[in-house]
């Protein structure tokens, strides 16, 4: 079999005979990305023979797969606590947090942070003119009750993450802690939904209210700010008031 020249003058297929043309030549730019596929000035059938490809995979290394991480590579495990002394510790019983709170009590407090939240995601929505996408299976909003907070929640992230919130109109700027701050009061969805879920200790509903408060500060809603903070105040009173010893006789009766 007659070999086959792949020289610059040897023409190309179709063309019976050398190249009437000047003699062809690489530019600068053609040498340098040739010479990092590793061909180089190589030609003919050695610059796309089995060496030329494995050197053009050695210059490009296969991706990891996708369901690799960090932790399958080397690592380490710390050593137990109490092997030292050659025994295994024992898990303790957590300490009991005070519950003062009835259920419909919390259900309450929660359902107006809840409630109070929606308006201020709805009011900054609306001031800002930030943009609602249109969803077939829920209603156009007119009222902030047309969501659920964690519906807002959503929203606000989602305006975040694709920056559509600038900067300037949020407390101090934090664009950064935007999404920490809406994150954290999100349990609020659960309330008066969840009718028998355990009943939450009084610094957990404190703390909620407090995460509400401080969505109202980054969104700068002045207004909600107060009514959050008026909602402290009083389940914090209420929850000392029932802390104070009484007579058996003056303890008021569950609700039903």
């Amino acid at each position: 079999m007659a070999s086959v020249d792949y020289s610059s003058r040897a023409g190309y297929p179709g063309w019976h005979g050398s190249w009437p043309g000047p003699p062809l030549r690489r530019t600068s730019s053609d040498e340098y990305r040739l010479s990092q596929m590793g061909i180089g000035h190589q030609v003919g059938e050695a610059a796309y023979g089995p060496g030329a490809l494995q050197a053009r995979a050695a210059t490009y290394p296969q991706r990891r797969p996708s369901n690799r991480d960090e932790f399958d590579g080397p690592s380490q495990l710390l050593d137990k606590p109490g092997a030292d002394a050659g025994y295994e510790t024992k898990e303790e019983e957590l300490p009991q947090l005070p519950v003062t709170l009835y259920a419909q009590e919390q259900d309450e407090i929660l359902s107006k942070v809840n409630d109070r939240l929606s308006l201020c995601a709805f009011t900054f929505v609306a001031k800002f003119q930030f943009p609602v996408p249109i969803e077939p299976d829920k209603r156009p909003v007119r009222v902030p009750g047309d969501r659920e907070w964690s519906e807002w929640v959503y929203l606000l992230k989602r305006l975040a993450t694709k920056r559509r919130i600038p900067a300037r109109v949020l407390y101090n700027g934090q664009i950064k802690q935007l999404i920490t701050i809406l994150e954290n009061s999100l349990e609020m969805r659960h309330a008066a939904k969840h009718q028998s879920r355990p009943l939450k200790d009084d610094r957990n509903i404190l703390q909620l209210i407090s995460s509400g408060l401080q969505v109202a500060k980054i969104l700068k809603d002045a207004p909600a700010m107060q009514y959050l903070d008026d909602l402290y105040v009083q389940t914090e009173r209420l929850i000392q008031g029932r802390r104070v010893p009484l007579p058996a006789s003056s303890y008021p009766a569950a609700p039903v």
